[in-house]
């Protein structure tokens, strides 16, 4: 038998997660072919224990079992223990995850998960206490069911052999398979029922989704509100996303000190955290809050968005520029201590006694607390009239000792234990979050775009293998580490191209192009009729799943298909648009059937059904006074695409591009009578060439019908 079983291999890897369990007793194996060469030849059930170095209960089962010499003894003598960053391999969490939730209806983190040799899962879990505990329910103890399996594996081998096989074939059912004929695409009618189903499963009291807790931030159900009020003037979409939206900043998910997103709540009324802060909750987050402050014009949701970017570039950003992962849930061993205060904190570092009353008022501050041991997590629980009313002071002096007194309080919470970081660069991630910053930016100012370009020269440097056109997953102190998955190269490609329609640099361009012609020859399955999570040439797992649910991030196949469809008009040889329509009507009735679990799959069937929106720029680069008017228009899904002025002036970037002659998305839009010159199109019906981007967005809004050429005709129209 292979003796890497005899002792903990888990400080040979570069994961924090994994090298944070690198001094227990137990024999940690990565997930690697001779962990698993060795499961096979000893015939040992493997024991994966899949978490995150965020993950404030994987901590627990690790100080109360992994770190116990009695469960190590075990582990080590009757399994093949293998612990996984779920945020390295999402493909391993998503099959096992899959199956925790298909058995036992809920799953989560820490995942525990008992194997066969061959990777066939037979028993599944999530947290389990070393002992049973009465507080705990049912749930049994950890040192019982290790007992268990090792009996069972001999006397009962059959029947567990058995069940691994049915589990595995509803992995492979619920995962992999596509059906045998598709449905009917979702046309256009798909957002109202998407917004339809967000609007009956609101919270009208306290904001957000479902009746009780726990409350996660739901992004993209958001954005589908906010572009439903778009296209139908419906109200009760505008306010379930507002009301979401202002729930979400108003309570303790939000760090009210520091700026930045927590998890998700525990409570219906937004106010515990979990506090851990995860890179992909503040990119997708402050992306949505701009969009509402486009549609709504309110400063506050401007401020949110800027703080939590601010949040980033500070605590989150790697110095040469890209975005490290995630910040723990705990500092000091225990969890939220670096968030929260009582009153005698408050007070200590403001020396003001009506400062300090005011800001206990504001963010309820109380003897009592809200929180463990009589600490209090920050939560807006004053209005700024009440306040002003109460304390007798103007709104610009109550708005001015409050904004001190955040600023003091920031600098001595500096002092305090901070959470540890995990400091991988997650190449979909960062994906993401240069997505949020290049859309953030082209309304909040360009320091945000630099931000993106930083980081996305940092990810194509270290990440991009040009010559092999590969993208790696993880980068972390020099060492690169996985092939990419689909969301790496949905998300870093959405990011690239969201960066060009911000600057206008065709470099970006051709990087979003490279990505996704890689995305769909390595993904893209043109016989199953679908995008696999994993490549073509990947390690064989027990099942090749697909990302179609939005869940703590979006959707890969979601992002990928709506990603296609936009690129499909710069390099229309490449015939992006028919794998995304094969996409959108393999999976047409799951979309229809589920239509909140698939937000962004239909996001994308609505793209698809419209034709896209385009607003096509023939100039130098964006006019300033156009920006400004953009920045306070929200138009949903269009593609602002600025180009040269001249078809003359296009040679440099279509060779940038690799491209012989002019897209489509291009062709015959010059600029006219030596001015800026905007066209916008949606579908294959385009608006008259004009010098007004007012009037552009007019067209697109309804206001000039009679304006509408042909695609084709565009070439012919003068002012």
């Amino acid at each position: 038998m292979s003796d890497v079983l005899g002792r903990n291999r888990l400080d040979d890897e570069e994961s924090p997660y994994l090298r944070q369990h690198a001094d227990n007793p137990v024999n940690w194996q990565p997930w690697d072919e001779a962990a698993l060469e060795a499961a096979r030849e000893g015939d040992k059930p493997i024991f994966l224990s899949v978490g995150y170095s965020a993950c404030h209960w994987c901590h627990v089962m690790a100080e109360e079992s992994f770190e116990d010499d009695e469960v190590a003894s075990v582990l080590n003598e009757e399994f093949v223990p293998i612990k996984v960053d779920r945020e390295e391999r999402p493909d391993l969490d998503r099959i096992y995850q899959t199956i925790c939730q298909l058995v036992t209806g809920g799953g989560g983190w820490p995942l525990s998960v008992f194997l066969t040799p061959e990777g066939k899962p037979f028993y599944v879990g999530t947290y389990f206490p070393k002992e049973q505990r009465p507080d705990r329910g049912n749930v049994p103890g950890f040192m019982d069911l290790l007992r268990s399996f090792v009996e069972s594996w001999e006397a009962d081998r059959e029947e567990i052999e058995n069940r691994a096989d049915q589990w595995t074939n509803a992995l492979t059912d619920n995962l992999e398979a596509t059906p045998e004929e598709s449905g009917d695409a979702p046309g256009e009618e798909i957002l109202g029922t998407v917004a339809a189903a967000a609007v009956r499963g609101a919270d009208r009291e306290y904001g957000g989704f479902g009746s009780g807790g726990p409350k996660f931030p739901q992004a993209r159900r958001v954005e589908s509100l906010l572009r439903t009020y778009v296209r139908t003037g419906d109200e009760n979409a505008i306010d379930v996303a507002t009301e979401t939206l202002d729930a979400m900043a108003a309570g303790g998910m939000y760090d009210h000190v520091g700026g930045g997103f927590h998890r998700y709540v525990t409570d219906r009324t937004w106010t515990v955290p979990h506090f851990e802060k995860m890179l992909y909750d503040n990119a997708e987050l402050p992306r949505v809050y701009v969009a509402a402050h486009r549609l709504t014009g309110s400063d506050d949701y401007a401020e949110v968005a800027r703080e939590t970017f601010d949040f980033v570039a500070r605590e989150l950003r790697h110095p040469d520029g890209g975005f490290y992962s995630t910040l723990d849930a705990r500092s000091g061993g225990e969890e939220g201590t670096f968030y929260v205060w009582t009153p005698e904190q408050v007070r200590e570092v403001l020396d003001d006694e009506t400062t300090a009353n005011l800001f206990c008022d504001r963010y309820g501050v109380t003897e009592s607390g809200n929180f463990e041991d009589g600490t209090t997590v920050l939560t807006i629980s004053a209005t700024a009239d009440e306040l002003a009313e109460s304390y007798g002071l103007s709104e610009e002096e109550m708005d001015e000792r409050l904004g001190e007194a955040g600023e003091a309080l920031f600098e001595a919470r500096e002092e305090r234990v901070r959470p540890a970081r995990d400091e991988k660069v997650l190449a979909g991630w960062n994906g993401l979050m240069i997505s949020s910053l290049a859309q953030g930016g082209l309304v909040l100012g360009d320091e945000y775009v630099e931000l993106a370009e930083d980081a996305l020269a940092f990810v194509r440097e270290r990440l991009w293998d040009r010559e092999e056109r590969r993208l790696a997953r993880r980068y972390k102190d020099g060492d690169v580490k996985g092939d990419g998955y689909l969301e790496d190269y949905a998300f870093l490609a959405r990011g690239a191209f969201d960066l060009y329609q911000a600057t206008g640099d065709a470099e970006y361009l051709a990087f979003a192009l490279d990505l996704t012609r890689t995305l769909v020859d390595q993904f893209y399955d043109e016989e199953a009729g679908t995008l696999y999570m994993t490549p073509a040439e990947g390690e064989s797992l027990v099942t090749r799943p697909q990302e179609l649910q939005d869940q703590s991030t979006p959707s890969s196949v979601g992002v990928a298909a709506s990603l296609l469809l936009d690129l499909d008009a710069f390099v229309p040889e490449a015939d992006f648009s028919s794998v995304a329509g094969a996409v959108i009507d393999t999976h047409g009735d799951r979309i229809r059937g589920r239509p909140l679990e698939h937000v962004s799959l239909a996001l994308a069937a609505e793209k698809r059904a419209l034709g896209g929106t385009e607003l096509v720029v023939a100039a130098e680069g964006l006019p300033e006074s156009w920006r400004e008017t953009l920045a306070e228009r929200y138009v949903p899904d269009a593609v602002l695409s600025v180009r040269p002025p001249t078809d003359d002036e296009l040679g440099p970037w279509l060779d940038t591009l690799g491209l012989s002659d002019a897209p489509p998305v291009w062709k015959g839009r010059e600029a006219r009578d030596g001015e800026p010159t905007i066209y916008a199109c949606e579908g294959r019906t385009c608006s008259a060439p004009a010098h007004s981007v007012e009037e552009a967005l007019s067209w697109l809004e309804g206001g000039a019908g009679d304006a509408d050429v042909s695609l084709d005709d565009v070439d012919d129209i003068d002012l």
